[in-house]
């Protein structure tokens, strides 16, 4: 039970330093466009392709074909 609170006490300074507030000034820099995760329709392209590639299902983006990559 020791261990458990110890473990609990020192992990918190770890979660609480994720947490931040984002002045209405800084959200320009968060929703510029290097920041979107799908800036590049070629890369979103390939890893789609690799991942029905490797686990024989379709992510839902139109991706045909079965797991052999022979699509």
């Amino acid at each position: 039970m020791k261990i458990l609170l110890v473990t609990m006490l020192a992990s918190l300074p770890l979660l609480i330093a994720g947490c931040t507030t984002v002045q209405p000034w800084e959200r320009g820099t968060l929703s510029d466009y290097t920041m979107r995760p799908d800036r590049d329709p070629m890369q979103d392209s390939l890893h789609e392709h690799v991942h029905f590639t490797r686990e024989a299902a379709a992510g839902g983006r139109g991706v045909g074909g079965g797991g052999c990559g022979c699509n």
